[in-house]
């Protein structure tokens, strides 16, 4: 075990010496040293490896040849690193924090790089774990802070230590600013109490959350590979159908010179999927572009600023409205999805839309199951718009085209089966951080049975996974 000693030396040749062999005497062994005597001429920190036993011999020793300072043999040393803009006073208020935990630095070593930060590597004497903790947090809160050597000496001291390397691998994973990571910190850690109560492993909640964002980011760029399908819908009307590894499928009706979404994924997808687009469609950006959506979960409406206009049911609209003047969503309204919601944003680059894009298609009432709201037409084709009861979530839309034989299920009904391995990897865990993804599973299950026994002669273009067709 490693202890740190702050000794008190006579300002004289063989001071250090003389507490050298003590320590080797009774077994010790030396593993950090620091004195700087321009700041104290008589302090030195003296980090030693040893047993129990070894280190109350070392202790009793310095102390009677009075190189010990009162209650300092049971300190330790903590090494950090922090990430600081190469800025004239970009210390001072980390230096301030250590200050007011009354928190003394036993070595600090900086130098300009030329990149723009520089790396402040800083001792910590570490006198009360639980301090510490404290102090770590307020730091992490400020600026990347990164645990380079430690005692493990006390649980809090361990799990602060852990949740400051977690933020900072998803900060490297996902490119993210200070207070990105401090949010991610935020929501990992109300996840995981969530689980917990479950008596889901808090390790297993973190090793997810790291699987889901490293899943969004290793899929973009050239690792961006949806599966990609064209169906003739009549002589004038060919609908694309987009899978990606994760996100919603996204639908694409072609007509002349005009295109009709439905649905269309993550918003961190933009710069591949309009990429996809243009391959597809050589006029697209001066095509008439429209999207119907089925529900505002973010897997789903990541790309509502590409298009003119947006259609959609009154429940999902007001779910925009709480986004734009930054109240908690409908989702985010139940505690056990909220942290997962917030991640997702964080993950995905996700923005709410422009609200002036939104057009209310109607607004559900009474008590069916799936109870029409509203219709649209598109390409002389009538696309009829049925709103559930909220079972996966407020809003959630089934939309169908009678003449064309076609419905376009969203959320209520996926086809599982029809996954492909990537979409089976990542549609794993978010039922897990989630603790399920319906709102209220009894309800979701009802409408998933109505529309596939309503609809069974019909082909149904499911939310995820592949079409099922009778």
């Amino acid at each position: 075990m490693k202890k740190t000693y702050v000794t008190r030396m006579p300002d004289k040749v063989g001071a250090f010496l003389v507490a050298s062999r003590i320590i080797a005497r009774h077994g010790g062994n030396i593993v950090r040293v620091n004195y700087n005597k321009a700041v104290d001429l008589h302090t030195l920190f003296i980090e030693v490896s040893a047993s129990e036993e070894q280190h109350e011999q070392i202790k009793a020793t310095l102390a009677d040849c009075g190189y010990l300072t009162d209650g300092t043999g049971g300190s330790q040393i903590l090494m950090i690193v922090l990430t600081l803009p190469d800025v004239s006073g970009a210390v001072l208020p980390v230096l301030e924090i250590l200050n007011s935990h009354k928190v003394n630095i036993s070595y600090i070593s900086s130098q300009e790089n030329g990149t723009g930060v520089q790396y402040f590597k800083m001792g910590l004497l570490i006198e009360n774990t639980s301090e510490i903790r404290a102090l770590i947090d307020e730091i992490s809160r400020f600026c990347e802070i990164k645990i380079l050597d430690y005692e493990v000496t006390d649980r809090l001291l361990d799990g602060t230590v852990f949740y400051v390397t977690f933020a900072n691998e998803m900060r490297s994973i996902l490119n993210l600013d200070q207070k990105q990571t401090n949010n991610v910190l935020i929501y990992a850690n109300r996840m995981m109490q969530n689980l917990d109560e479950q008596k889901k492993s808090p390790l297993k909640t973190f090793d997810y959350i790291r699987r889901f964002a490293s899943f969004v980011q290793e899929h973009k760029g050239a690792n961006f590979k949806p599966l990609l399908f064209s169906y003739a819908l009549n002589d004038r009307l060919m609908l694309f159908m987009i899978e990606p590894q994760c996100g919603s499928n996204t639908y694409v009706i072609k007509n002349d010179d005009e295109l009709l979404f439905i649905d269309c994924g993550f918003a961190c997808y933009k710069t591949e999927m309009t990429a996809l687009f243009k391959e597809l469609f050589h006029n697209y950006p001066v095509m008439k572009k429209s999207a119907f959506i089925t529900h505002g979960d973010l897997d789903h409406v990541g790309l509502l600023s590409e298009f003119d206009a947006v259609y959609m049911s009154g429940s999902c609209y007001d779910n925009f409205v709480l986004e734009a003047e930054d109240k908690p969503n409908f989702r985010e309204q139940n505690p056990m999805h909220e942290p997962y919601c917030k991640l997702s944003r964080i993950i995905s680059g996700y923005e709410p839309p422009d609200l002036e894009k939104c057009i209310v298609v109607g607004r559900r009432s009474g008590d069916e199951i799936l109870a029409p709201i509203g219709s649209q037409i598109f390409a002389g084709m009538r696309f009829d718009f049925y709103e559930g009861k909220g079972g996966h979530v407020r809003g959630d839309t089934v939309i169908v085209c009678d003449e064309l034989k076609i419905v376009f299920s969203g959320d209520i009904y996926v086809n599982i089966k029809g996954f492909s391995d990537d979409q089976k990897e990542f549609n794993a865990l978010a039922p897990f951080l989630m603790t399920g993804v319906d709102s209220e599973p009894a309800l979701a299950k009802e409408a998933r049975e109505y529309l596939v026994n309503k609809y069974a002669d019909y082909v149904i273009y499911p939310g995820h996974g592949a079409v099922k067709q009778n």
